[in-house]
């Protein structure tokens, strides 16, 4: 009977620790990290102002043009005038150029290539702003983390509250999220937990400290 009564103790004892342990796994999993950057091979590019266009209607010379995106981002066609271009792929733009010469032009066939993506320079670059010594931004390269832009920038300035700094961070529809980044702790400790990889848009923020 003894030895019955110590099994359930044992059995208790291992029932009551995993829940424990779900309980404390369940709590740990609100902290917000940045997620990691995978680069999409297959990634649209999406056209952008100052982008150079070239849009060719087949068997229709006339109506084929070399044009660059206005800062509204639209761009002029012949016959049916301005067209929205900015955010859209080039299929997508195809596609709209070509609902829209239907009216004009029997079975349209358009192709939209982008000759010069001036807009993705302006865009696939991080910046670092706030109270490092050199608030500026950097074109992205692939491997690049916090830590890297941080240095870049000449350092934290000496009003900088390190622990206090942001990574903002845009995701696919526009929503932008930030995340902590305890920069005294990578700096003075070597925790590099919050050495985040960075991707293309993110900004960094350092704010100065309260005197």
């Amino acid at each position: 009977m003894n030895r019955i009564s110590e099994i359930v103790k044992v059995l208790f004892a291992i029932t009551l620790a995993s829940q424990l342990l779900f309980l404390v796994s369940c709590g740990t999993t609100g902290s917000k990290e940045a997620p990691v950057y995978t680069k999409l091979a297959a990634e649209a590019y999406r056209v952008g102002e100052t982008d150079e266009l070239t849009i060719d209607v087949w068997k229709n010379p006339e109506l084929s043009v070399s044009v660059t995106v206005r800062p509204d981002g639209m761009i002029s066609m012949p016959l049916i005038g301005d067209v929205l271009a900015s955010g859209k792929t080039t299929n997508q733009l195809s596609l709209d150029i070509t609902a829209a010469l239907k009216s004009y032009v029997r079975t349209p066939q358009v192709t939209v290539i982008v000759e010069n993506p001036a807009s993705s320079d302006y865009r696939n670059r991080v910046r670092v702003t706030g109270a490092v010594n050199e608030p500026t931004s950097f074109a992205y390269k692939e491997g690049m983390t916090v830590l890297d832009v941080v240095l870049s920038a000449g350092g934290l300035s000496e009003f900088a509250a390190p622990n206090r700094a942001l990574l903002h961070r845009k995701n696919a529809d526009g929503v932008v999220t930030a995340y902590s980044i305890l920069l005294k702790d990578i700096f003075d400790k070597g925790k590099l937990k919050t050495n985040y990889p960075l991707q293309p848009s993110d900004i960094i923020t350092v704010p100065e400290r309260n005197f």
